[in-house]
């Protein structure tokens, strides 16, 4: 199952919209939020989400790169890990 579950992560100046384009743009592919934290520490906004691209039509690399370029929109880093692989570094 963890082969078809990503980790998202949204950082950045916190502003208005952030969680609802990033949620567009993950409805827009096919990827299902299975979990979402947030936090907002002295002005800086911090998001993890765990989504599930096991429905589908779009690969890893496209969703990854939709999701940099509302980033890029955004003026915030979005970083698109294989679940798996954020494990595997975490366990190191």
């Amino acid at each position: 199952m963890s082969d078809q579950q990503i980790i998202i992560t949204v950082s950045g100046v916190d502003k208005v919209g952030i969680v609802a384009k990033v949620s567009a743009a993950l409805a827009q592919y096919e990827v299902n939020i299975e979990d979402i934290k947030q936090t907002l520490m002295q002005g800086h906004f911090v998001m993890f989400m765990l989504g599930n691209i096991e429905k589908s039509k779009y690969s890893f690399k496209e969703i990854k790169e939709e999701l940099t370029k509302t980033g890029e929109e955004l003026g915030m880093e979005i970083w698109v890990q294989r679940k798996e692989i954020f494990d595997n570094m975490h366990n190191i």
